[in-house]
């Protein structure tokens, strides 16, 4: 609640009243300190805490961590309380069946607010800044705010998702987000602070000292045009393509984009050497017989043994 008013009235938060439009449920506030006015909320409470929450749970993210409490609240469904016949799950069936039916669409629990995205393709939310491709710098967009995530929306679009930072000051990069700018200032992609800490498999780098040798200026751009291919495809694909391509002898943007479509489409791949005119020619002729003469030649002159040809 945000306010308590007189004669027991309370002010709604705009979060919870959103939460009981999309719901429509009727609520029925406690009074201030008083827990004995929703004793059977507290109990499931205390239980819930002493039963799926001790010892501390361990999980690698939300997801497992909801994962592991749905899987002990369907076990639990299986017990019999004392006095009932029936167990839970069952009595629980007959009370959905008196119940509305849910909305298709879960109520989206985030906290929202509408903001601009700066010059350096940054947006601020609760003191962190999370990039955005650099083509939305300037634009309004609705920043969602939820547990584990921001979301950052353009209309009915999504156009960057974070992992949550709960720390203060910090800058969030997503590199990719930077890449079609640093396309058109390549002498920058080692100063590039998004770019600071993104760790890539050592194929890339090997790829990008390569293409440099071999293109000079014209490595760089066509190394970060090989990056954004992860706008698209993701890093295993990339790295795969990369090492095919190596071990082909066709190192460049092109051939590495056909090899990760041939692999997708499972269907051979067609590389013509004849567009990448800065790899290094091999000249192989038809051998003849004579050739080998001079290395008899050789021999001969070498050990005084004698060659006879009948």
């Amino acid at each position: 609640m945000a306010k308590i008013l007189g004669d027991g009235k309370r002010q709604r938060t705009k979060a919870f009243s959103e939460l009981q439009s999309h719901y429509l449920f009727e609520d029925k506030f406690g009074r201030p300190a008083k827990g004995n006015d929703k004793g059977n909320v507290e109990g499931m409470v205390g239980y819930s805490r002493r039963h799926f929450m001790v010892p501390r749970p361990i999980a690698a993210d939300f997801n497992a961590l909801n994962a592991k409490l749905l899987d002990g609240c369907i076990k639990r469904q299986q017990a019999k309380l004392r006095g009932q016949t029936e167990t839970i799950a069952e009595r629980m069936k007959r009370d959905t069946a008196a119940l509305m039916a849910l909305p298709a669409v879960a109520f989206d629990a985030c906290h929202k607010i509408s903001t601009r995205v700066s010059s350096l393709s940054l947006v601020r939310y609760r003191s962190n800044d999370y990039s955005v491709p650099t083509q939305y710098g300037h634009w309004e967009v609705l920043v969602k705010g939820y547990v584990d995530r921001v979301d950052i929306c353009l209309g009915t679009d999504t156009i960057a998702r974070h992992a949550r930072s709960y720390g203060r000051e910090e800058f969030i990069y997503n590199p990719l987000h930077y890449l079609a700018l640093l396309e058109q200032k390549p002498r920058a992609l080692d100063q590039a602070a998004p770019l600071q800490d993104w760790v890539l498999p050592e194929v890339f780098d090997r790829l990008r000292r390569v293409l440099e040798v071999r293109m000079e200026r014209r490595g760089r751009k066509e190394y970060i045009q090989i990056l954004r291919l992860l706008e698209n495809f993701s890093l295993a694909q990339v790295e795969q393509a990369i090492k095919q391509a190596m071990g082909f002898g066709t190192i460049g943007f092109d051939a590495i984009k056909h090899l990760i479509l041939c692999a997708i489409e499972q269907r051979p791949a067609k590389l013509d050497l004849m567009l990448y005119p800065y790899l290094p020619r091999a000249s192989v002729k038809s051998t003849e017989p004579r050739s080998y003469l001079s290395l008899l030649q050789g021999f001969g002159s070498s050990q005084s043994t004698e060659v006879r040809y009948d």
